[in-house]
């Protein structure tokens, strides 16, 4: 095998190594590609010296011929095939045992060992709307109920403004835990990355299982969190995204308006979810589309 040849099937090896790692399972691979990798290339002569630099530069630059499907998203891997063929009864069941899984969970220690409470999630399992937030705070951590402190109050004024209810909707988060906070009595914390890639997989299970039609993504952490994009919810608020096959529309976190109390912002929450009710064919009033105009 000459030098060349084995530069380039190192090199494509490599290449594919890499695709596995992230996540590919299926590559289109040209026939002429497949032609040069399964033929066996006799041993050549040694090339003149002054055809070697260029040849070993041409072995380094060279990309095999093989389709590249682009980079999955970080985070968000596709929807489990046998989820989607589970009978209702069947997904009562494994939604069931996916909550005793995160009850039970100590993947986090230190999360494990300061919470009181594991808040998995609220609502049908048959919601068409599901809502996912950051993380529980000290009202939910105390309660295991996500969204019941003052930010929560404002979400069910908003779910309520819709037509529907909390027991209609589906309510999670990021992260099952409060994030902790040693040497603190009161407040809250952003959650790391280590600790949302950790827990996630749970909220993925929830997803396949309630199947919603349209995810509302409650300020930028969620958002980071199911997107793994960092920009400012300012700018993705209001742009529909995608989340493992499903509509996900970013707005502000119910606490942010709490601490603005600005009319326009408000009215830019209420077009996020109107434009959800619309995704969804829920009916909309002309009453509802005037909320928070000016008179």
């Amino acid at each position: 095998m000459s030098e060349s040849y084995r530069q380039l099937l190192d090199a494509t090896i490599q290449h594919v190594e890499g695709l596995k790692a992230r996540g590919v399972r299926h590559l289109a691979v040209a026939p002429e590609t497949l032609r040069v990798l399964t033929t066996a290339v006799p041993r050549a002569a040694a090339p003149p010296p002054e055809l070697r630099s260029s040849r070993r530069e041409q072995a380094q630059t060279f990309q095999p011929t093989i389709a590249k499907p682009p980079a999955p998203k970080p985070q968000t891997p596709e929807p489990r095939a046998e989820t989607l063929a589970l009978s209702s009864l069947e997904r009562i069941a494994t939604f069931a045992a996916l909550r005793e899984r995160a009850l039970a969970c100590v993947k986090c220690p230190n999360l494990a060992s300061s919470r009181k409470n594991v808040v998995f999630g609220v609502g049908s399992i048959d919601a068409q709307l599901m809502f996912v937030g950051e993380a529980p705070g000290a009202d939910e951590d105390e309660s295991g109920e996500p969204f019941v402190g003052a930010a929560g109050q404002l979400l069910t004024k908003i779910i309520l403004a819709t037509g529907l209810s909390r027991a209609d909707v589906y309510i999670a988060n990021i992260l099952k835990c409060r994030p902790d906070t040693p040497g603190e009595t009161a407040g809250n914390r952003k959650p790391t990355p280590a600790e949302m890639a950790t827990c996630i997989p749970y909220l993925h299970e929830q997803i396949d299982l309630i199947r919603p039609k349209v995810i509302v993504a409650l300020g930028a952490t969620a958002v980071e969190g199911l997107l793994g994009k960092t920009v400012g919810i300012t700018k993705l608020r209001g742009n529909w995204q995608t989340y493992r096959g499903t509509p996900l529309m970013p707005t502000y976190h119910p606490a942010y308006l709490l601490r603005n109390q600005s009319l326009g912002i408000k009215r830019e929450v209420w077009e996020d979810m109107l434009a959800a009710m619309e995704k969804l064919g829920l009916p909309i009033s002309e009453k509802q589309r005037n909320f928070f105009l000016k008179a």
